[in-house]
């Protein structure tokens, strides 16, 4: 069994002069990171690999949702994450190892929103949730792969968790 779990990251701050690969988090991002971070641990458990987005919004929510953990995940920061679509994305899942039974991702919408639509069992019990809305900052979908990460394409995956800054209880 492994799991897989999809964390869009927080709020940005919008400025003009950056470039948008450098756009740090926002204040109000900055605080919803490290509010999903004080639940990850729970929510997670053990994260054997975090693959991350290499732009400077995502490093910053990893830095901040993983602060918590006691023994931090090994962390790849990879440049094919920065804004990639659902195809990339499960491209890049396929070739993860199976000695990586726990994987987080950290990336960019829209890709990690169909990737979760399209990997998700229509009969989970939050699938009603995830495909009616939108996949909003800090969101994270989370699911149990009962098969090779090289055969996640194959089939449907119970969604076992999707969770955003709004059913946590924060309603800015």
């Amino acid at each position: 069994m492994h799991w897989l779990h999809l964390l869009r990251h927080a709020k940005s701050a919008r400025d003009e002069g950056v470039e948008d690969r450098d756009r740090p988090l926002s204040r109000r991002g900055r605080d919803a990171a490290r509010l999903v971070g004080e639940t990850l641990t729970a929510a997670l458990g053990r994260v054997d690999l975090v693959l991350c987005s290499s732009a400077q919004r995502t490093e910053e929510t990893a830095q901040l949702v993983l602060a918590g953990f006691a023994a931090p995940p090994r962390i790849l920061f990879e440049d094919e994450l920065y804004l990639a679509g659902h195809a990339a994305l499960l491209r890049r899942l396929l070739r993860l190892d199976e000695a990586d039974g726990t994987v987080l991702v950290i990336g960019h919408n829209p890709g990690l929103h169909e990737l979760a639509l399209r990997l998700a069992a229509a009969d989970s019990p939050t699938y009603r949730a995830l495909a009616a809305g939108k996949f909003p900052t800090t969101a994270r979908a989370s699911f149990a792969i009962d098969c090779a990460w090289a055969a996640l394409d194959r089939s449907r995956h119970p969604l076992v968790d999707y969770v955003t800054l709004k059913s946590l209880g924060d309603r800015d």
